[in-house]
């Protein structure tokens, strides 16, 4: 068989928010039984949902699809205020597992507005969290910005008052040219006491930029609707790598473009499970001669409390 060397990126995977998430709705089902409902993906992987399912778990878009009696699990991603505040008025057992990382951003938002400024957020349109982030506010008070160009379309109430948030899972490098577009444009804007773009975002960028020079390929495992694992492919190329793909476990890899590669680099968005990279690593060992070097940029030691409901014993 051919040599490949396959270059692991590390940190890759969950992150301390998905592992809660997921260990949210787990503990939900041992406490209350099934089913135990979840607004929305409870983290954007298909593998992770599809295992929940099993467990009795029921995956709905909205609290109308939930009955009252049932208990109901918001997803890591944050939900708009209106979300619990429908659920206390129809007096239903709901547990957030919005990441503690995400509920920053939300508590940061509201102190911008409680100071009188409106909000900027960047972020992608229509992804979850960036609606749930937007719907903490009153309509109207958060604007939404993709791309530096969009800064020059902005029409604030008062250009002396305003703050920037971020989606915790953007391009580092991408959000930095937004920002700096939005502080040419408004140089007295207020921007984030620490950093929205989340840890676990921030190292798997910095560990693909550290394996792209040194492959002819990269494999980003993850799911399409995930945003930090397309942020991962699209930091590969321009960290120098000459092709990149985004798989969302090994039956996804397209052999034909892979033909002749000799070194491949491999990470997997936050939401991905280690037994897909080991899946992905296996399918190789079938084909090739496989050795594995681990590309280590940092190392994660953050763990998140699940909340406190779950940790009663049950009444």
């Amino acid at each position: 068989m051919p040599p490949l060397t396959i270059h692991l990126a590390a940190p890759r995977g969950f992150c301390a928010g998905v592992d809660r998430a997921i260990k949210i709705v787990e503990m939900a089902l041992e406490k209350w039984g099934a089913p135990v409902y979840v607004r929305h993906e409870i983290v954007h992987n298909r593998y992770v949902v599809d295992g929940l399912r099993e467990k009795g778990a029921v995956f709905v878009e909205e609290l109308d699809d939930c009955p009252p009696d049932r208990p109901v699990i918001f997803s890591a991603h944050g939900v708009p205020k209106a979300v619990p505040a429908e659920a206390e008025r129809r007096q239903m057992l709901y547990v957030d597992a919005t990441c503690p990382l995400v509920s920053k951003v939300h508590i940061e938002a509201e102190r911008h507005h409680a100071n009188g400024l409106q909000m900027v957020m960047i972020g992608h349109e229509g992804h979850p969290e960036t609606v749930g982030t937007m719907g903490q506010l009153p309509p109207g008070e958060v604007l939404l910005v993709e791309t530096p160009a969009d800064v020059a379309g902005l029409e604030p109430r008062d250009p002396e008052k305003l703050a920037y948030i971020t989606q915790t899972t953007l391009s580092v490098d991408d959000t930095a040219e937004i920002v700096a577009a939005l502080t040419a444009r408004f140089p007295v804007i207020v921007g984030p006491h620490k950093e929205d773009i989340c840890y676990a975002t921030t190292n798997r960028q910095e560990a693909v930029k550290a394996v792209a020079p040194k492959v002819d390929a990269l494999l980003v495992i993850g799911a399409p609707n995930s945003s930090n694992s397309k942020r991962l492919v699209e930091v590969g190329a321009k960290a120098g790598c000459a092709y990149s793909q985004l798989v969302q476990r090994a039956a996804d890899i397209d052999w034909r473009a892979l033909d002749g590669i000799r070194h491949l680099g491999i990470t997997a968005g936050a939401s991905a499970p280690e037994v897909l990279i080991e899946e992905v690593i296996d399918a190789f060992r079938t084909r090739y001669d496989v050795t594995v070097e681990v590309v280590e940029t940092a190392q994660e030691n953050v763990e998140f409390k699940v909340p406190r409901v779950l940790r009663q014993p049950a009444a």
